[in-house]
């Protein structure tokens, strides 16, 4: 099992597995095969991956929406599947769907989600009145959410779900969806929460910057498992050099210039389409060789870029493709 942080967790799962009917009377869908997961208290991890990858199906199963076949998960040192009511008080969820009511006010719908989870009136009150006002809506809080923008009514979904204090909050693809300054102070109080509150974080996104922001660890989630976990800066470092992408005329092209690249002594060269991608110790430097030795051979390149590892990259070597191809 990949160990994602030292520590006592706040949440921990070992060995999730999940499947689904397949369609037509077909074989049983693997969602996930043996995915585990840690988080400790004041940090954040990523679960990264396209759409399809496990992620989704996890948040289900560690909030109690979902059984798994096989495994274990504990969320506050409660045992998941044994004491579901116990875990629901401990968690707050944001999910990809809007969790609010738009024929209520942001107050209205921030005292009652309060109220169910066992608030008194007043103290409902004054703490959706603190988030309101935390989460900068404060000034729209008496209005129907119906008139809201997107962005606010994001916010409201994580003061629903941060209003009864949770230890761990579940954040499922939070800003799909939200313009770039929606998305920046999303990533501001979630990185203030965890600082400040010590609230445990699970983040699901398909959003190579959202994850290397935000999180303490990245686990890389490919066809339900977890293939590899770690801080993004730790997993980029372990890239040695360079990534060089070259981009040709046609697939069939890149086919041919694979062996070319190869000679030169790039490596992990990997083919997407009409798209080389590949590692070199000094990028820049391999550049006029690459350049050269694709015209010589009669497949000359359209572009090349070079560019210091990303997780894109890290997703490549562990995964045999991009994120944007698995997407």
């Amino acid at each position: 099992m990949p160990t994602i942080t030292s520590g006592p967790p706040a949440l921990r799962a070992v060995d999730l597995v999940k499947t689904y009917p397949g369609r037509r009377r077909g074989p049983r869908v693997r969602a996930l095969d043996g995915l585990s997961v840690e988080v400790v208290p004041g940090s954040v991890v990523a679960l990264l991956g396209p759409n399809g990858a496990g992620k989704s199906t996890t948040v289900k199963i560690l909030t109690t929406l979902s059984r798994p076949d096989a495994g274990s998960a504990e969320v506050a040192g409660i045992d998941v599947l044994a004491h579901p009511d116990a875990v629901r008080r401990r968690i707050g969820l944001v999910s990809q769907k809007p969790s609010s009511d738009p024929m209520a006010t942001g107050r209205e719908n921030a005292e009652l989600a309060a109220r169910i989870q066992g608030l008194t009136r007043a103290a409902a009150r004054a703490r959706a009145g603190e988030l309101l006002d935390r989460f900068a809506l404060a000034d729209a809080a008496d209005r129907l959410v119906k008139t809201w923008s997107g962005g606010m009514s994001r916010k409201l979904d994580v003061v629903i779900g941060l209003v009864h204090r949770p230890d761990v909050l579940f954040l499922d693809e939070p800003t799909t969806g939200l313009d770039p300054e929606a998305r920046a102070e999303m990533w501001a109080e979630i990185g203030r929460l965890t600082a400040q509150e010590q609230v445990a974080v699970l983040l699901t996104t398909h959003y190579l910057d959202e994850a290397d922001r935000l999180a303490d660890r990245v686990a890389v989630v490919d066809r339900g498992r977890v293939v590899v976990v770690g801080p993004p800066d730790q997993l980029k470092r372990e890239l040695h050099g360079d990534a060089v992408s070259v981009e040709l005329d046609s697939a069939a092209a890149a086919t041919a210039a694979r062996a070319v690249l190869g000679r030169l002594g790039l490596r992990e060269i990997v083919a997407e389409g009409a798209t080389l991608r590949a590692r070199a110790d000094d990028g820049a430097r391999a550049v006029p060789a690459v350049l050269a030795a694709l015209d010589e051979a009669g497949t000359p390149a359209a572009s090349v870029t070079v560019s210091r590892p990303s997780l894109d990259d890290v997703y490549l070597r562990h995964v045999g493709h991009t994120m944007e191809v698995a997407a």
